[in-house]
């Protein structure tokens, strides 16, 4: 089952009373606040979730795979996940 933001939204309605409005008004500034810090190439540290991390990402050699052609790849920025080991340990039933 996959997350989706009106998920979170009705989440926090229910689990503190708050009103709609203001619950997707949390949501969303959250979501903007980590969206600009990882715009400006900073990492978003969340206790005991995780990490995001921007990485840089050279230019290097591809391959169309629909062609076989070789092509170039642009240097890029990249945005990787890295579990906390307090999540983990969740998702893996441990305690």
């Amino acid at each position: 089952m996959t997350l989706t933001k009106t998920d979170l939204k009705e989440s926090i309605h229910e689990r503190h009373d708050l009103p709609r409005k203001k619950t997707a008004e949390i949501v969303e500034g959250l979501l903007e606040i980590i969206k600009g810090k990882l715009e400006n190439g900073e990492d978003v540290m969340i206790s005991g979730f995780g990490k995001f991390c921007v990485k840089e990402k050279n230019e290097r050699m591809g391959r169309n795979p629909a062609s076989g052609e070789n092509l170039m790849l642009e240097p890029r920025r990249v945005i990787v996940f890295r579990c906390s080991p307090v999540l983990r340990d969740k998702v893996n039933g441990n305690k």
